[in-house]
Order: C-alpha cells, then structure tokens, then sequence
C-alpha cells in the first residue's frame, strides 16, 4: 500500500469523537422497524412462504439493505427510514386480518409413540427465534460497518471514537462480546440441568481452551497479514499486536475463572457490575488510565498493547451481563402451574426490568443527572464503568423489542412445548436470511473481515464517489449474504 495513502487512511478512522447516543438509537432501531414490517408481512399475508425469488429478494432489503441504506444513504435522517418502514407495516394492519401460517406436515420419526410432555421435559430450553433475530440484526450491522467506516459516505461520527465518546461502531464492538454472553448461557444452564454429571474447573478450562484456540489462531494470522501486507492499522484501537480475535479467544477461559465464583455470588449481574466497578475504581485511583491513554509506548508487550490488555476487563464485564440476561430468558420457564403466556410475559417483564436497570445506572454513571450522576465518559478504548453500562442497556432494550414484536405477531410460537413443533414454527416466523447469518455467525464475521481486506487493497475506498461505494457495498453484502444461505441450505454449521 502507498505509504501517503496508508497514512491517510489512517488518519480518516483516528482522533475521532463519536456522536450523540439518541443518533445511535435511531439508526439502530431501523432492526426493529423492518422486522416488524416482515412480521407483518408473514403475519398478515404469508409472504414469505413459499420462499421463492420475491420473497428473497424482500427478505434481502428488509433485513441487510435496510442496515446498510441506514449507516450510509439515510445516516442524517434515519427517522425517515424507521417510517417508510413503519408505515407499510401500519396500513397492512389497518386493512388485512392474519392469516395462519402454513407449516409442513412433517411425521415424526422416531418419537411417534413418545407423549408430548416426554418431549418437554427432556428438552427445557426452547428455540427463541426473538434471539436468533437479535444476534443476526448484529451481525449483519458488523459486517456492514467494518467495510463501510472505509469509506466517505460512512459518517465520521459512526467511527469507534479515539478516547472518549459514544458511536455506532463502538457500540456494535460490545454488542458482539454482549451476544456471546447470551448465547453462552446454553451451556451454563444444560449443565444446571444435568447435575448427574459434575465437571471440575479444571475440565472446563481445558474445554473452553480448546474452544478459544481456532479464535487466537485467527487472532495470528490477521495480525501477520497486517503487518505484512503494510496495512493500514489504527494502532491505538487495540495496541500494535492486539486485535479483536485475541480478546474473543481469550474470553471463553477467564469466563470459566468467574464461574467458579458462581457458587458464592450466584447472580452474573452482580460478578459483571463487580468487574466493572473495580476496575473503574482502578482507573480514577491509579495512574492507569493515564498509561493507557497517554503514556509513550515501551519495548515491552504490555506497554504495546495496553488497551487490548485492560479494556479486557470491560468486555468480560460485558460478556457476564449477557450470560445473565440469557440465564433468565432462555429456559422454557413453563410448569403446572405457568403457562407458556404467562411464562412469555415474565420474560418481557424481565427485559423490561433489565433495561430500566442498566440505563439508570448508566445514566447515573456518565451523566451529572439531578446531580447525583458521576459524569464519567464512555470510553470504548479503555472499556470502562460508562461503556459496559451503555452496551448492556442497549442489547437489553434490543431483545425486548425483538421479543415485543414475536410475541405480538407470533404468539403461537412460545405457546409451542414440543420440541419438533417449535423448530418447524420457528423456520415460518423467523427471517431466512435472519437465520442463515445466526447459524454461522463467527464465520460469517471471518469472511466480512477478509473480504474488507481485499476491497481496500483493491479499491482507493477514501477517493470513491457516493454511486461507487454503494455498489461496492451493495455487492460485499451480497456476496456475505449468499454465503450464509449456502451454508444454510446445506445444512452446513461450522464452529470457531
């Protein structure tokens, strides 16, 4: 790469200062908005069964070139977006009554004489397709973004920020970490339920390692590639050796280490408000946020990749409050005495909560409000008090409204205690392209930073016109798009 190029590169992604969260909000709500109106085209008129070309191709619009049309084309008036989404969806539930989605008559094969109830009991924690929209909405937000900040037409104000200050793209980093927290819940839960089988801290740090391994080997190899193709790189991101993969890969085992804590403070809010708290006690205590921030770089690893190092901190903080929420809104929550209503309503009621929870505390926290606030800004770079706060108010108001909307539209879904009855319910309610980016979301995430790497070694990103980026863009996502349905059509799941 031409070294005054690369230089200029450089300094269109540096000393940024981020925008204003109410911004955020409404571009990001733009998820929300066009799954609604695809609730209510499938609610309403079965549009997407059978899927055929028009339905792939509005499915196609709906959930990725929405996201892209709001972080570039509408970045300055995303609430003309969120309405010319919204307002389809209004008239079509004006003037049309639901119809009942067709589903497959699909005999069971091996469970034919097996009662329902054998079914629910052995299987207690349901398909969630609110979940499997929320994490691919994210998803699909990252692989945009991460080509887009490369070029003109992608805001400044939605670049990761260089200290201080909030942004799209420094939001959508913790949101990542929060969603494998969510997910990770799973395993926590499964192994809850099968007490039978006890397993030492020892066994599921050698588990969780082998897990973090394929992430730290990626971690290498971008970290190679940068440096050997002389690509442009903003060092004070993660450091000069740091990178996004490393911390991912490291996560799984320290998550373990806190798990073990578990025991002795059994709820994960508290172990992740613990975390943050201490070490942001840390930062205003000690000269550690001026080292992080200001001080020169040393010879050694650690002065090379101080952020990386300690913002660690802050998104084990984040991963622990997404494994929280998803302790309390994966398991099937059904008894005797609840029904599957009501035990739907609890988790709404839950969210709800959550959300109320941590943006108070945020607020409180970043802000001076009825001056009792601390004032503290977000910083993404050192992940601090004020950045774990902000990442988990938000995934938490996400998944409320993603739930909000299915249980409004869908509510057969989570009235649905058989297993096969929920897979087959949770393929008709759910966005084809929503699941194929869910189903094979970290190798997806892989193909979007190599294929970034390719655009900018071959394209002048920060000299293309406004027709250029588009159609470059509109082609990267397609081409991720098509991807992802590939995989999914071929039943392929591969894991990193």
């Amino acid at each position: 790469m031409d070294s005054s190029y690369k230089a200029r590169k450089e300094a269109f992604v540096s000393n940024l200062a981020g925008g204003s969260i109410l911004e955020i909000n409404a571009v990001t709500l733009v998820a929300p908005a066009s799954v609604l109106l695809w609730s209510v085209l499938q609610s309403r008129l079965s549009f997407f069964n059978p899927y055929g070309v028009p339905a792939l191709i509005t499915d196609f619009f709906l959930t990725v070139l929405s996201i892209l049309f709001a972080t570039t084309l509408y970045s300055s008036t995303p609430w003309t977006l969120n309405i010319l989404l919204a307002l389809p969806a209004l008239v079509l539930l004006l003037t049309s009554t639901p119809s009942r989605p067709q589903l497959k008559a699909k005999p069971p094969a091996t469970k034919k004489n097996v009662p329902k109830h054998a079914s629910d009991s052995s299987e207690p924690l349901p398909v969630h397709p609110f979940l499997t929209t929320y994490r691919a909405a994210m998803m699909i937000i990252t692989c945009v973004a991460i080509l887009a900040v490369d070029f003109r037409i992608f805001p400044r104000r939605f670049a990761k920020a260089e200290n201080w200050g909030t942004s799209l793209m420094d939001l959508g980093v913790g949101s990542f970490v929060f969603s494998g927290g969510v997910v990770s819940a799973r395993s926590v839960l499964k192994s809850r339920n099968n007490r039978s089988k006890k397993t030492t801290l020892w066994q599921k740090l050698i588990a969780s390692t082998r897990h973090s391994i394929p992430l730290l080997v990626l971690g290498l190899i971008r970290l190679y590639s940068v440096k050997g193709l002389d690509y442009a790189e903003h060092v004070t991101e993660y450091g000069v050796h740091w990178n996004f993969f490393f911390t991912l890969g490291l996560l799984p085992p320290f998550v373990e280490i806190f798990d073990a804590l578990a025991t002795l403070i059994p709820s994960y809010e508290i172990l992740s408000l613990g975390i943050a708290i201490l070490y942001q006690v840390a930062l205003e205590s000690t000269d550690l946020k001026r080292y992080i921030l200001v001080s020169p770089r040393g010879p050694d690893l650690l002065s090379k990749n101080r952020e990386g190092v300690f913002s660690f901190l802050g998104y084990l903080a984040i991963f622990l409050a997404g494994r929280a929420i998803g302790i309390r809104i994966i398991p099937r929550g059904t008894s005797p005495s609840r029904s599957p209503q009501r035990a739907r309503k609890g988790v709404l009621l839950s969210l709800g909560l959550q959300t109320l929870v941590w943006t108070t505390l945020f607020v409180l926290n970043s802000t001076h409000a009825m001056g009792l606030g601390a004032g503290i800004p977000v910083s993404r770079r050192l992940a601090n008090m004020p950045y774990v706060l902000w990442v988990s108010a938000f995934n938490n108001a996400q998944l409320f409204l993603f739930c909000l909307i299915e249980s409004v539209f869908f509510p057969s879904v989570h009235g649905e205690t058989g297993k096969d009855g929920e897979l087959e319910r949770a393929s008709v309610v759910t966005s084809r392209i929503m699941m194929a980016f869910n189903k094979n979301g970290l190798v997806l995430f892989l193909v979007a930073n190599l294929l970034t790497g390719v655009v900018n070694l071959s394209v002048p990103t920060l000299d293309a016109t406004t027709a250029q980026a588009m159609g470059v863009l509109i082609a990267y996502v397609g081409i991720i798009t098509g991807i992802a349905l590939a995989l999914d059509k071929a039943n392929i799941k591969l894991g990193l």
